[in-house]
Order: C-alpha cells, then sequence, then structure tokens
C-alpha cells in the first residue's frame, strides 16, 4: 500500500481544501430586442435575435 513519504504541510493541505474549485456565477446581458436576460455571444431564446439580426425563427403561439 503506499504511504507519503514525507508528511504534508498545513499549507500544502489547506491549498489543497481551498475554495478554488467553486464555480463562478453566470454572466448575464440583456437582449437589445427584447430586454430579457441571456447569455453573452449567444442567440436570445426569447426572440431569436444576435448581433441586431433575426437568425432564428421564433414561434409566437408558444
Amino acid at each position: 500500500m503506499a504511504v507519503p513519504k514525507r508528511k504534508v504541510s498545513k499549507a500544502r493541505k489547506n491549498k489543497r481544501r481551498s475554495n478554488v474549485w467553486k464555480l463562478l456565477p453566470l454572466n448575464l446581458v440583456k437582449c437589445p430586442q427584447c430586454k430579457e436576460f441571456k447569455l453573452p455571444h449567444r442567440v436570445c431564446k426569447n426572440c431569436g435575435y444576435y448581433n441586431g439580426k433575426e437568425v432564428v425563427k421564433i414561434d409566437s403561439a408558444n
């Protein structure tokens, strides 16, 4: 069985247990067409516009 050759220092142990792994919150921006929040550099799911142009036809019957 593998056994550590040296003691793991408190600093090394605490670095490993730090909060580095936590995810950052989503960065949302307002769509200039419909003012809904969306992910940046993505087509708006609400209106289908991207960069001022209609890219996806959204059915309004929903």
